[in-house]
This record gives C-alpha cells, sequence and structure tokens, in this order.
C-alpha cells in the first residue's frame, strides 16, 4: 500500500505539472526550415563584384554580403559545367560523369568520351540536391542555365528533381534572342522562340524565379537554383545599363586593378605580400587609342552584365522581404569559375561589330587582358588550376541562422561539393545509398554551416582537381599545380604567396611527393583514369 501511494503521489505531481505550469512557460515551437536559394554566375571573376574588391556597382550582392558571412578560399573547378555537376550532386565531377564537358547542341556524341568519368551529363549513380530535398518536403524549383546534359529528357531539371523550370539546357546563349538550337527550354520542354521586344535572359531567368516563388501554394519551404548565363560571353548588354559604364575604363586595365588591389588589401581579402600575379597584358599605354577604345567598351558591356544581374538579384531580394521570407531564406551566391579570357586573345574575341549582335554568340568576348583584372589579384583564369581559375567569390546570407557572422569574412577553405551536405544538414534530409533503384556514389562534402555561423569549421585535409589535364592538390597551405600528361608538379604556399608566384618545388621534395601520391590515389579512385578519347586522341 505504501509503494501504491508512492506511485499515485508521482502521478498527481506530474498532472499538477502539466495542468498547472507557470504561465511564463511557453513551449518552443521548432524553428521552420529555411528556404534555400543557390545563385551561380556564370565566368564571373574573383573580384567582380564590390564587396570583393570590384569597382562594378553591385549593392544587392553587398547587401547579401553585409548581412550573411563572405568566404575568402572557396574552390569551384574551374569551368562551369564540371562545377555545375558537383554542386548538383555533392561528387567530384568525374564522378558524377562531367569530367571534361557536358553535351551541348552539336550533337549527341559530341562530350561523351567512351568512359564513366566523361560522359557529358550526370550519371545515374548521383542523387542531386532537389531530388534530395524534394523527399524532405521541400519545394524545387529551376531557372536558367542547366548545362550537365541535354540530349534525351530523362537528363533534363524536371527528370532529376525539379518541380519547375525555365532556362537553356546547353553552356550558352545569346541573352537578346536565344535562337535555336541553344534556345529556352519551358518546364513542359517546349522551345520558345519568340521573344517580346527587350528580352534579356537575366530578367527573364528572375521573373521566372520569382513567379515560381509567387505561385506557391502552400507554406512549405522551397529550394530555388537561380543560375545566370551572365556574364558569360556574348558581350551583350542593355542598352541604358552600357551607357552607366561609358568611358569608365578608358583609365585602363592597369588602373582597374591596382584599385581593386587596394580595396582588397584594405577589406583584409588579400595581403601585402602576395602583390599582385602575373600579367597577362601589356601595359595600358603600350596599346593605340584605337585599341584602347575598342577595349574598354567591351569591359563596360561585361560590367553591363554583372550590373543587371545584380539587379535582379535585388528584385529577387525585394520579393522575399514583402513575403516576409528574406529572414530565414538561405541565400548563397557564387561564381562557377574564374573570370574567361576566351579565345585568349588580349584585346577580346569577336569583331566590335559582334558585339550586342543578338544572332551572335561565339566568344564575343573581353580577353585576356580584362580576365586578368577580372581575376584580381590572382594568375590565370577559367581552365587553368590556379587561383585565377578556381577561387570564386562566395556569400552565404540567412538572417535568422547566421547573425554573429553578419559582414565577417570566413577563411576556412571549402568546395563546391560542400555545398551538398550543407543544405541536407539544413533541410533535416538524408544522403541515400541508393535512389530510383541505383547505387549512389558516396559523397565525400562537409557541411560549411558551422563555419557560416561561427566563422570557422571541420575542413578537407586534401583538397583535389583535375580538369583538361590540369591537375592541384591542396593540403593545408601547400598547393601543388600541374599539367598532364608530362608536366612536372609546381608548389606554392598559399599563406605567404596565394599569387602563385615562386613556384619552391625543389625546396620541397617530401611536400611534393607527398602531394603527388595523394593526387595519384584520389585520380585513379575518382574515375579521373581512364581518361577519355579526347585525351588520347590528342596525345
Amino acid at each position: 500500500m505504501k509503494a501504491f501511494f508512492s506511485s499515485l503521489a508521482l502521478c498527481v505531481l506530474a498532472l499538477a505539472m502539466i495542468f498547472f505550469k507557470n504561465p511564463k512557460d511557453k513551449a518552443v515551437a521548432p524553428a521552420p526550415r529555411p528556404n534555400i536559394i543557390v545563385i551561380m554566375a556564370d565566368d564571373m571573376g574573383f573580384s567582380d563584384i564590390g564587396c570583393y574588391g570590384g569597382e562594378i556597382p553591385t549593392p544587392n550582392i553587398d547587401e547579401l554580403a553585409g548581412k550573411g558571412v563572405r568566404l575568402s578560399q572557396f574552390y569551384n573547378n574551374a569551368r562551369c559545367c564540371p562545377t555545375r555537376a558537383s554542386l548538383l550532386t555533392g561528387l567530384h565531377p568525374h564522378q558524377a560523369g562531367v569530367g571534361r564537358m557536358a553535351e551541348d547542341p552539336e550533337s549527341v556524341d559530341a562530350h561523351n568520351e567512351g568512359v564513366d568519368g566523361y560522359r557529358g551529363y550526370i550519371s545515374k549513380n548521383t542523387v542531386t540536391i532537389a531530388e534530395i530535398l524534394k523527399s524532405a518536403g521541400y519545394h524545387t524549383y529551376m531557372s536558367g542555365k542547366w548545362h550537365v546534359g541535354m540530349h534525351g529528357k530523362e537528363k533534363w531539371p524536371m527528370q532529376r528533381g525539379f518541380e519547375k523550370f525555365y532556362g537553356i539546357l546547353c553552356g550558352g546563349s545569346s541573352y537578346l534572342h536565344p535562337f535555336p538550337p541553344r534556345g529556352i527550354t519551358t518546364g513542359n520542354g517546349d522551345m520558345q522562340y519568340d521573344f517580346p521586344e527587350g528580352y534579356y535572359t537575366t530578367d527573364a531567368f528572375t521573373t521566372q524565379a520569382i513567379s515560381f516563388i509567387n505561385d506557391q501554394a502552400d507554406a512549405k519551404p522551397f529550394f530555388m537554383y537561380l543560375a545566370y548565363n551572365a556574364p558569360h560571353w556574348p558581350l551583350q548588354a542593355k542598352k541604358e545599363d552600357i551607357a552607366l559604364f561609358a568611358n569608365k575604363y578608358n583609365i585602363g586595365w592597369d588602373s582597374v586593378r591596382h584599385e581593386r588591389l587596394r580595396k582588397q588589401l584594405e577589406m583584409g581579402l588579400t595581403k601585402p605580400e602576395w602583390g599582385l600575379a602575373q600579367r597577362e597584358m601589356r601595359p595600358w599605354n603600350e596599346l593605340t587609342k584605337k585599341e584602347q577604345e575598342n577595349v574598354a567598351y567591351r569591359m563596360a558591356v561585361y560590367a553591363a552584365q554583372v550590373y543587371s544581374m545584380d539587379q535582379n538579384i535585388g528584385k529577387l531580394i525585394s520579393t522575399l522581404k514583402a513575403k516576409k521570407q528574406f529572414d530565414n531564406t538561405l541565400i548563397v551566391f557564387l561564381s562557377d569559375n574564374g573570370a574567361c579570357a576566351e579565345p585568349y586573345k588580349e584585346l577580346g574575341g569577336g569583331p566590335m561589330a559582334e558585339v550586342n549582335d543578338p544572332l551572335k554568340f561565339w566568344a564575343v568576348s573581353y580577353g585576356t587582358g580584362w580576365a586578368n583584372v577580372s581575376n584580381t589579384p590572382f594568375k590565370k583564369w577559367k581552365n587553368q588550376a590556379y587561383e585565377g581559375g578556381l577561387a570564386a567569390p562566395f556569400i552565404a546570407c540567412w538572417p535568422n541562422g547566421i547573425k554573429a557572422q553578419a559582414g565577417k569574412w570566413s577563411n576556412t577553405p571549402y568546395h563546391v561539393i560542400d555545398m551538398m551536405p550543407t543544405f541536407i544538414e539544413l533541410a533535416g534530409a538524408k544522403y541515400p545509398k541508393t535512389y530510383n533503384g541505383n547505387t549512389i556514389i558516396p559523397n565525400e562534402g562537409i557541411s560549411m554551416l558551422q563555419a557560416f555561423k561561427t566563422g570557422s569549421g571541420k575542413t578537407h585535409d586534401y583538397f583535389y582537381w583535375e580538369h583538361e589535364e590540369n591537375c592541384a592538390v591542396r593540403h593545408g597551405n601547400w598547393k601543388g599545380v600541374k599539367r598532364l600528361p608530362n608536366g612536372r608538379w609546381e608548389l606554392y604556399d598559399l599563406e605567404h604567396d596565394r599569387t602563385e608566384r615562386n613556384n619552391i618545388a625543389q625546396q620541397y621534395p617530401d611536400v611534393v611527393k607527398d602531394l603527388d601520391e595523394k593526387w595519384q590515389t584520389w585520380a585513379d579512385t575518382h574515375k579521373v583514369f581512364p581518361k577519355g578519347t579526347d585525351y588520347y586522341k590528342s596525345k
């Protein structure tokens, strides 16, 4: 009986605590999962936006930086399609099937090189961010550039997890009139051929992204992938935007480059001992007046493309604020590779008459001179394994989640494969071992969420890259770079020489040996070897 009454007393006490608790005690509901938006710029250099040292007005991107955290050492894969494959799948590009180039309109087999690492489209043994987040209860939307498979609808966005899509399936198009076969594809698979007066892809991609958000009828969180084709060539911008930059670049690339470096030093992004990487152009005063006028105009058009992208990002931010969703949305902004120097001419590609021609597409560009400026202070550009090819601006803004780091830098290095585990952690999702009956390659990424919140976090012991025979490996502050098939490893100490001016490989043979062995093991186990038929034909 004594035990009975003791038990009864405990029950009564528990009920009292439930029914007569202090009115000041309030139940704490779990915080709603954030929306996630990834904004990808195409071929934009490390220093082209204001918050990374640029003179192009980018107030909306800068607002994201001011309310979020900027990464000083974030890495992509040095080209658009391998980076996009890694972003979407969380894998190294060869594992995903896009070790070199992705399918484009020319031919079904144009970039299928006969081995798994080089098929030209993301493989069935991958699972996309959209597929994972959709299974976790997120809506999934995409607007913009796909470029990870196009021949066969099973390779398209809506067959790889996105509920809605509007954009281009290939690597680039006209901004003003995207003509076939590089045209606009709508969600139902139709091609858009007619365009209203004033059509511009940067505007259209944003308008569609906003409409996807506005059309959502429920309160579920959403994932949005807004992949601009700006500022990838061709040089095409709205006339009113170009007018904002008329004569701005007549001062020349030397002056612009040094001013960018000054701002980067002031904001603590670079170090005085790094200086500037090797120059890839003549001094400005050695150009003829006509050459100066032409190349300054090309840069004005490029700047207008970046400016328009920023203005459109502002429209997206305004939409989120109006819907009271901005504070609980993680917005990530990054570039897919370093600035593009194609076709590797100092004064740009294509005749001046083709600039802003809606029916021109191929490599109407601003040249190696301005690409060198866009990547200030780094060496080289897109396609290369130096910092100018691999280092990307990266901003993460989530007012509800990372207030403590607002406006600050995180110097922890990360890689594009780390975006997948970051979003999975935020969404409370799981990375599957199988999907749609296919075995899924394990993800090796590391969540960046801790670095977003505190400024530092766990990172990789080694980082690895290979693209078009350009190889790199990083361990701590050591970075090795080499060119296949016969190149020797160069070695740089990124702590003191991130501009890669001083090759110290001969001074540290043991470091080089370790990096070489680690890179070779990675390449042998991540579908880098065997390389595709394009590689063997060229040798």
